[in-house]
């Protein structure tokens, strides 16, 4: 049945040579941990998508459950954590992959430059990941309240003032993020808007960037 349909499909579409330019496109030999050892620090970057998805993936599980209140948001992770099932499991794979992929993501660009895989013609896909580094740090950030703990509220406060010492923008960017003068309901509802919505599409325009560019140039080759 399954069959039929892709023929179906394939029939209108013509998606057969896109999926055989993906599934038959060869990994060259220097990034092969089978062929060389050394290759295996080529895996980073697969190794942070990977855990991009998971968090992908595990944060539309979450919202299923969460409430993006003050009044309700802790009791709702607290129901997610300790009440649904598996639900434990879930949130776990998101906290500890908020980190995983951070440092995932630090290890995949110290690797990049490095090897000076950023050189021409390399340049802009270089700016792109770092652009993705910085959305993704921003996921952290904002994804840090959302609990609506004590540690999560006052670690917020923090960050806030940090992003007010910057010259110039600084207030306009506490502003913004906060919602106001003080951290409360509008600060939790706008980490929410942008940890869930605004990031996230930043980061997903941005990975189809890197991919496509890294078809288009190839994997650079070692040094």
């Amino acid at each position: 049945m399954l069959q039929k349909i892709y023929d179906w499909v394939d029939e209108r579409l013509d998606i057969t040579p896109m999926w055989r330019d993906i599934a038959d496109h060869e990994v060259p030999e220097h990034v092969n941990p089978a062929h060389h050892f050394s290759a295996f620090v080529y895996c980073f970057g697969g190794l942070t998508f990977f855990t991009v998805v998971i968090q992908i993936l595990s944060g539309m599980f979450l919202t299923m459950y969460y409430v993006p209140d003050i009044i309700n948001a802790y009791e709702s992770v607290y129901y997610l954590q300790n009440e649904v099932t598996f639900g434990v499991i879930v949130r776990g794979m998101h906290h500890w992959g908020a980190s995983l992929v951070i440092v995932m993501m630090f290890l995949h660009t110290l690797r990049v430059f490095f090897t000076g895989s950023y050189k021409k013609p390399r340049e802009l896909n270089w700016v792109v990941g770092v652009l993705m580094f910085f959305v993704i740090l921003g996921l952290g950030f904002t994804g840090y309240l959302l609990p609506w703990d004590m540690k999560a509220y006052f670690a917020t406060v923090v960050g806030l003032e940090i992003a007010e010492s910057v010259p110039v923008v600084g207030d306009f960017t506490k502003t913004l993020l906060a919602g106001g003068e003080i951290v409360g309901a509008q600060t939790l509802a706008r980490f929410f808007a942008i940890h869930v919505f605004f990031l996230p599409g930043a980061l997903l325009g941005l990975l189809g960037a890197h991919f496509y560019m890294i078809r288009k140039q190839g994997i650079s080759g070692p040094l």
